[in-house]
């Protein structure tokens, strides 16, 4: 167990470094930007790509380690939505930025480096598997719910092309998709290619860690910390309870179980904000949320880690 909470405590520590270089001016935003940029557009991709191609994912189709983590997303948008909108009584725009706040965890950013330190490559080849479903239907939740909360007059087929063209965009997919695609060739990868690859995907790590914690200085906390808070407990703390029961109900293996508690149990990312300042409502939220979920997660993942490894070995 002390492994564990060692390994926790040095994610979450670049994190912290990250977000010090910037908090002190060391390191400016732009340059949180551009690590971002290509951690997202260039070394998590190719990650992605070379687990995509060699990964032994047992030639079946995951059917209950998506249904496992997707009850987890269900309940926590919901009941993120009905907490913004019933209990801190805001409308149904910003009832969506609470639902994405509340389900959408940073598999990417923090999730992979995170996964990887604690389980291994195992451990990442069963996080891809959520992330290659994970990505595409949050996505286009989110779009559709945008389209119905905001401007409500594109139609299926303006909403189908919104999905299909940010989608085609994310180089994350393009990752996943050509290293299947890969894969299925049969084509051994050269030697050369190969190298480079390597290369990259090797910092993608430890690069996205420093990056978030630099990105997150640009996120103070201000204002609406009560249901920031509201929002916390329900990201933090039932999602990955509901994560872990389905795990169990759906009989999941000990190490896809641990792996779906974990995802959940990880805070939210970026894209309630990106949400909320698409919908010109919510930003103080969404950022205050992503900012608080992402401190208390130090303590919180720690205890459902544990607890995961507790109940499933």
């Amino acid at each position: 167990m002390s492994f564990l909470f060692e390994t926790i405590l040095f994610v979450f520590g670049l994190v912290a470094l990250g977000y010090a270089a910037g908090k002190t001016n060391y390191l400016s935003s732009d340059t949180g930007d551009g690590l971002s940029d290509f951690a997202v557009n260039v070394a998590m991709p190719l990650l992605l790509f070379r687990t995509m191609v060699s990964a032994d994912f047992n030639g079946s189709i995951p059917w209950s380690l998506w249904g496992a983590y997707a009850v987890a997303v269900a309940v926590a948008w919901t009941v993120g939505h009905l907490v913004t909108t019933q209990i801190f009584g805001r409308d149904s725009q910003a009832g969506v930025v609470g639902g994405v706040a509340t389900s959408f965890s940073n598999l990417v950013l923090l999730g992979i480096p995170f996964i990887i330190g604690i389980y291994g490559q195992q451990g990442f080849e069963i996080l891809s598997l959520i992330i290659s479903v994970h990505l595409p239907t949050m996505m286009m939740a989110s779009i559709i719910l945008f389209e119905v909360f905001g401007r409500g007059n594109g139609g299926a087929v303006q909403i189908f092309r919104i999905f299909f063209r940010r989608l085609s965009a994310n180089p994350l997919i393009w990752g996943i998709v050509l290293g299947l695609f890969w894969r299925l060739t049969g084509i051994e990868m050269p030697a050369l290619p190969a190298r480079l690859i390597d290369a990259l995907a090797s910092i993608a790590a430890p690069v996205a860690l420093f990056a978030m914690g630099l990105s997150l200085v640009k996120f103070d906390v201000r204002g609406n910390l009560r249901p920031a808070f509201a929002l916390t407990v329900v990201k933090l703390m039932l999602m990955p309870a509901v994560a872990l029961a389905s795990a169990w109900v759906f009989g999941l293996s000990p190490m896809s179980a641990k792996i779906v508690v974990a995802a959940a149990a990880l805070p939210s990312g970026v894209n309630s904000y990106l949400i909320a300042a698409q919908f010109g409502t919510g930003q103080a939220l969404a950022s205050n949320q992503m900012t608080i979920a992402t401190a208390c997660a130090v303590v919180t993942t720690a205890f459902w880690l544990w607890l995961s490894v507790l109940i499933f070995g």
